[in-house]
This record gives structure tokens, C-alpha cells and sequence, in this order.
């Protein structure tokens, strides 16, 4: 890899979930390709995903008050902390990335006072001397795309032969597992955006009917969820897994079967095709997995569309509860014959 002067130390941010992380690899790739070293700065909840992605060097984790979904307190010494330890990884430039609905400026404002001279980020807000990059794009697009419109506004390209795909490190972890089973992840960030757990019970059900070995996987808080899932007829694996370790097992599925929420970001960094159960309470445009075959499931035009709930707002989940155990066997049928 090609790289830029040796005192051009890169912070990239991205302060949410895992899976937003994993969105943010073509960004970080033409980061990487234009500078001596990169920083990642991440949420505790980020981290792990931020040291899968290929042209990290570093990563920083923190925990941030105004876009973490269960803040901490504000604090002051907090702030400084973060501050120092961004000038002690020598960072001279930085690109925030966000979600539509964050605002950069309040970490660009820490990041200044840590010296840093050169901060890029999308903003619909006034930067006044906070950013030297104020990019602004269209929404309506796939969040990756949108991130590396980011890094192109701030001087990175893509290096020649990089597809801008979702990408991990490898070699991942060894695994045991003979490759061709689905993988059902039946969890979710946010209850709005699960399939109804019975369900997903039903589709393990079926798809073991129809001759597919299929593993469940979770969290460790969602072992219960996993066990129930999973029945006799998979093989559950909730809590067993490091996100390394997901990574390996989704690179040798068949297909997945998940909702809008990390692993399925994830399946789509390691080329596997995905039967995603998405709920509308944000755009699939935007979220849906980026770069892999996909089957998109549920009804887009629910009323709780661009809602973005939390906790769906209409009774009964109607979204994702009309979808069928049959209708999730046909779409990984229609993956796995192509």
C-alpha cells in the first residue's frame, strides 16, 4: 500500500454500532491509501469491527455522549482524556463520519482542541471554524458510498483495483464447521427491527425440512433467544463467537438470514449473500447489505416507514411478521441457486 508523508496520521471516526463501523471500509481504505497511518476512533460497542477493517493501524475507543444509544454523563475530564490521547497518537488530520441524523461538530470541536489542523466531515449545521471540509451529499444512498463521498471531498481515493466492497482482514479465525449451512441470526440491535422470535424458530424449522444445516447465532445476552430459536433442529451458538470468529462463520455459509443490524453488514464484508428481514423504520436504500446478492423482505411501505423507531410503533410488528418461514426458504433457495 502505497503512503503519503510519514507525518500524515489520519483519524477516522465513526462513534455508533458495529455494523456502521463495517459501512465505513471503503472510507477507511482511501484513507489508508493517501496517508502515512490511520487512527480509528470507536464506541466500545465499534471497536471490535474497527480492528477487522483493512488500513487501520490503531484503534481508539470511547464511549461518546451524544450519539451512544445509552449515554454517559458529559465530562469534562473525559473530554480533555479523549483530547490527549489523540494528540499523543500524533493525529494531524481527521475525517468524522456520521450517520444523517448525527451532527460531527461537537468531536470536531474536541479534536481541534487536540490540535488537530485539518477535520473533514458531511454537516448540515454552520461549522464556522470547526471543519475545513463541510461536504454535503444526498442521503438517499448506500451508507458506504456515501462515507467514501466523503473521503473523496477530504483528498482520499480509492487505491487502483479496490472495488469500494465491504472487506475484512484475513486470514479470519480457523473454524470446524464444513462450509454450506445458512446462519440465522434471529437478534437485533433494536426490537423494531427483529423478526418475531417465533418466527424465526419456524424458518430453522423449515429450512432444516428442506435439507440446509442451519446455526443459529447471537450475543452473549441473547443465548436465551438463540436456545429457543435454534430448537432441535439447529445448532445454537449464541455467546460462542467473538466478532472475528462471526466473521469466519458467515464467510462459510451459504446464505444468512438477519435483520438490519450488524451481522449482516458483516456477511456482506466476507462476500456472503444475505436474506435480509428489514424492517422500513429506516430506508433500505441506505442500510440494506451493500455489495452481496441480497433478498430484501418485509413490506417497505409499512406506516412505519422512516420512522426510526426503536420499538415498533404499530401493533403486532406487521412489517416483518407477515413475512413467513416459507418466504425466508424460498429467498435462500433463490440465493443459493445463483
Amino acid at each position: 500500500m502505497t503512503r503519503g508523508l510519514p507525518s500524515r496520521t489520519v483519524l477516522v471516526a465513526r462513534l455508533d454500532n458495529a455494523g456502521d463501523v463495517l459501512l465505513q471500509g471503503p472510507l477507511v481504505r482511501a484513507v489508508a491509501a493517501g496517508a502515512n497511518r490511520v487512527v480509528f476512533l470507536a464506541s466500545p460497542q465499534g471497536t471490535a469491527a474497527a480492528e477487522l477493517l483493512p488500513g487501520v493501524d490503531e484503534v481508539l475507543t470511547w464511549h461518546c455522549p451524544w450519539i451512544d444509544g445509552h449515554p454517559q454523563p458529559v465530562d469534562a475530564a473525559d473530554l480533555a482524556a479523549l483530547a490527549d490521547r489523540v494528540r499523543a497518537a500524533g493525529v494531524t488530520e481527521a475525517v468524522v463520519s456520521t450517520s444523517f441524523h448525527q451532527s460531527p461538530l461537537p468531536l470536531a470541536l474536541v479534536l481541534r482542541t487536540a490540535g488537530v489542523a485539518r477535520i473533514s466531515a458531511i454537516s448540515v449545521d454552520y461549522p464556522g471554524s470547526l471543519l475545513d471540509v463541510r461536504h454535503r451529499t444526498d442521503d438517499d444512498q448506500p451508507e458506504p458510498e456515501r462515507a467514501l463521498s466523503l473521503a473523496r471531498a477530504a483528498g482520499f481515493e480509492l487505491p487502483a483495483g479496490d472495488d469500494g466492497r465491504l472487506a475484512v482482514r484475513r486470514p479470519l479465525p480457523a473454524t470446524d464447521r464444513v462450509p454450506g449451512y445458512v446462519v440465522l441470526h434471529p437478534g437485533a440491535s433494536v426490537p423494531a427491527r427483529a423478526w418475531p422470535a417465533e418466527r424465526c424458530a419456524e424458518a430453522v424449522e423449515a429450512l432444516a425440512n428442506a435439507g440446509y444445516r442451519v446455526l443459529v447465532t447471537g450475543g452473549p445476552g441473547e443465548r436465551g433467544l438463540t436456545a429457543a430459536v435454534a430448537g432441535t433442529r439447529g445448532t445454537d451458538l449464541g455467546g460462542a463467537t467473538t466478532l472475528a470468529e462471526m466473521a469466519a462463520l458467515l464467510d462459510g455459509a451459504a446464505a444468512v438470514v438477519v435483520g438490519n443490524t450488524g451481522p449482516a453488514h458483516l456477511a456482506a464484508a466476507v462476500g456472503t449473500p444475505v436474506v435480509s428481514l428489514f424492517s422500513p423504520v429506516v430506508p433500505a436504500v441506505r442500510w440494506a447489505p451493500y455489495g452481496v446478492p441480497t433478498v430484501l423482505l418485509g413490506d417497505q411501505s409499512a406506516p412505519c416507514r422512516d420512522s426510526r423507531a426503536r420499538e415498533c410503533p404499530v401493533p403486532g410488528h406487521p412489517c416483518l411478521s407477515s413475512v413467513t418461514a416459507a418466504d425466508v426458504v424460498a429467498a435462500v433457495e433463490k440465493l443459493v441457486a445463483a
